[in-house]
């Protein structure tokens, strides 16, 4: 189980990634940035976490004399796990507990204090009810708001699912994605990839077509190149007519 203070490490430094699109130094280097700051202590936990969980990859090494430079890049398990942390509806959920747990606590709370502080009478009661009331009120709103936020993605989930049957997992990633402040548009082999993990059957001629669709049904974007560069994997590439599409958004 990774502790708190980890979590956080991890976290802050894949966010700060993830703003940055491109690759990245392992760790920092003198004035040059890298994704940690150094190699010792909690930083160096991080990476190693980081790398043993796959939340980064490396895309290359440079080698110097003895020393040997690690770049890096987020991976879609990356992108899922700041999500989890960083996610609005899991933020309610977590108020949601707070509340309950404070909801229980102030019975025993005002029994205390009518026991203790029995001079203070009718404005401590008072005050006490009213929290409570405050506490139930912001408790109901809350639960409210996590009934109509799963209620819109299970409605999202069933009308892709219906479209093409990894839809839904595809239109999760990309809104976690965003969610998480990836500047960069996801490619074409990003997302095959990240599909793959749960459907190895899948093959690229039927991630395509199940694309296309998704396309004209409007649920996500096939975006072009927009440089003339040689692509990495150029495989993935969905050619249509004059256009090569590469990229993939909601």
């Amino acid at each position: 189980m990774i502790n708190e203070k980890l979590t956080r490490a991890l976290v802050d430094a894949l966010k700060v990634v993830l703003t940055q699109p491109g690759e990245h130094r392992l760790f920092k280097s003198g004035k040059l940035p890298g994704v940690f700051e150094g190699r010792a202590g909690l930083n160096a936990d991080a990476a190693a976490q980081a790398m043993r969980d796959g939340l980064l990859e490396v895309a290359r090494t440079e080698t110097k004399g003895k020393t040997t430079t690690e770049w890096v890049r987020v991976t879609p398990k990356g992108i899922e796990f700041v999500h989890r942390h960083e996610s609005p509806v899991q933020a309610l959920h977590d108020l949601r507990t707070v509340l309950q747990m404070t909801q229980d606590g102030i019975p025993k709370w005002m029994g205390e204090l009518r026991k203790d502080l029995q001079t203070l009478g009718d404005r401590l009661t008072d005050q006490a009810l009213k929290i409570a009331q405050h506490v139930d009120a912001l408790s109901q709103r809350v639960t409210e708001a996590l009934e109509r936020a799963e209620a819109v993605g299970s409605k999202n989930h069933i009308d892709v699912a219906s479209i093409v049957p990894w839809g839904s997992r595809a239109v999760d990633y990309l809104d976690k994605r965003k969610a998480t402040g990836v500047v960069n548009h996801c490619t074409l082999p990003e997302l095959f990839t990240l599909l793959r993990e749960q459907q190895p059957e899948l093959t690229i001629t039927e991630y395509h077509a199940g694309l296309r669709r998704m396309h004209d049904r409007g649920v996500l974007r096939l975006l072009p190149i927009e440089t003339k560069e040689a692509l990495e994997e150029p495989e993935y590439a969905l050619l249509d007519g004059a256009a090569t599409f590469y990229h993939v958004a909601r």
